[in-house]
Parts: structure tokens; sequence; C-alpha cells
């Protein structure tokens, strides 16, 4: 769904890929790491002085009262942990904002498929959604 709406709007394969790797590893890790009946996804067109991009942002609904968080560091032989620095590592800029119970994590990708800026996260609200399952 998110390469089908991407295309629809334009923007290169680069894009496209990238977005389709970020919406599969920020909803991987929300069904993985809370008690969500419902995950929210959204795609966001964004064009303003940085540029034009994409956003894409994965809303849950938290974990279950007493779960403790994952651990931080992850060993060079385990096979799972890594979907953040994938998310970094082609992203222009993400992050992670505490919505009640629950986490909106986010991440910007240009839409031109180039590399905007340094990736890391980056503080904002994108507005309303334009596209959403």
């Amino acid at each position: 769904m998110t390469r089908a709406h991407l295309t629809g709007w334009g923007a290169c394969e680069d894009t496209c890929d990238a977005a389709a790797l970020v919406v599969s590893e920020l909803v991987t890790n929300a069904i993985v790491h809370t008690a969500s009946r419902r995950i929210h996804c959204e795609l966001h067109e964004l064009c303003d002085d940085a540029g034009e991009r994409v956003r894409i942002a994965v809303r849950d609904e938290g974990r279950m009262p007493g779960d403790s968080a994952p651990a931080g560091r992850i060993a060079p032989e385990e096979e799972h942990g890594r979907g953040l620095l994938l998310v970094a590592a082609v992203s222009s800029a993400w992050g992670a904002q505490e919505t009640g119970p629950g986490l909106v994590v986010w991440a910007e990708l240009p839409r031109d498929g180039g590399q905007g800026a340094v990736p890391g996260p980056m503080a904002g609200d994108s507005g309303p959604a334009e596209w959403s399952w």
C-alpha cells in the first residue's frame, strides 16, 4: 500500500523502496514491542524550506501495564534489534513522541530519493494526514 500511494504521488523508486522498508520496520516494532490491538500508519507529503519530503508516522497503543522496555544494547550476533538503525540509515530525519499510553514513531524521506539532512531525531508536527491506514 505504501509503494502504491507514493507512486501515485509521483515519488521516485528509491523513495518508494525506502518508505516500504521504514513502514515494515516501524509496524513490526509496534507489533512486537507493544500490546496494541490497533496500529495506525500515516503517510504525509511535506513541502517547506527543508524541501519536499515524505513523512511516515506509526502510532501504537503502548505496552501493557508492568511490561518492561526492551534492552538498549544489541549483541553483534543477535538477529533482531536493528530496525531503527535501518530507519535511521534511509531517513533524512526520524524520531518518537509519546502520545498518552502509546508512541508515535516517525521518519522523513526526501521525495526525490537523495539524502536531505543528516539522519537523526528532529522535532516537529506534520499536521493533518494525507493518507493513512
